[in-house]
């Protein structure tokens, strides 16, 4: 399930009160920000400001984010007059870098395990036994898939879509 977030506030992630998990939406924000590059990098200077306005978050997030993707080498960032850009060709950078990028998830992995469950139930005593490879299989294959899909995807995708919204209507 996908699920809009509301705006993420400067140090946390989404999914508030519905009792979902959900990953953080800087990797949703981390693509948007390679899609504005793709899109206005030749016409305009790519900032935190400029990006601001395209992700309608606080430039405070964007600035956090692009730091981790310079971390990873994924992204250049020029002080001053510079800009953003991309720091490899798009059909290099995949989901799972963006993802590992930006720390979508807890250094113990995707799923959170409830601290302490009761040694003195028998479920309690073996919960961890039952799930603990499972949840570590469902993890490895959301990484599998997330290495597949490359930025090129996105940026093909986009540039579709915004062609669709621009072209005259056939009638």
């Amino acid at each position: 399930m996908i699920q809009k977030s509301t705006e993420e506030t400067a140090g946390g992630s989404e999914g508030k009160g519905d009792g979902l998990m959900q990953i953080s939406s800087r990797f949703t924000i981390a693509v948007h920000i390679f899609a504005c590059i793709d899109t206005f990098g030749k016409e305009h200077k790519i900032t935190s400001d400029f990006l601001a306005g395209s992700i309608n978050v606080n430039p405070v997030i964007i600035r956090r984010i692009l730091s981790q993707l310079k971390a990873a080498g994924l992204v250049e960032v020029k002080r001053g007059s510079g800009g953003t850009s991309m720091a490899k060709p798009a059909e290099e950078i995949t989901f799972l870098d963006i993802y590992e990028a930006v720390e979508c998830v807890e250094k113990e992995g995707l799923f959170h395990f409830h601290e302490n469950p009761n040694i003195n139930c028998p479920v309690g005593r073996n919960i961890h036994n039952v799930l603990d490879a499972k949840l570590t299989q469902v993890q490895q294959a959301l990484e599998a898939e997330l290495k597949h899909i490359t930025l090129a995807e996105v940026i093909r995708d986009t540039r579709r879509y915004i062609s669709a919204e621009t072209a005259p209507e056939k009638g």
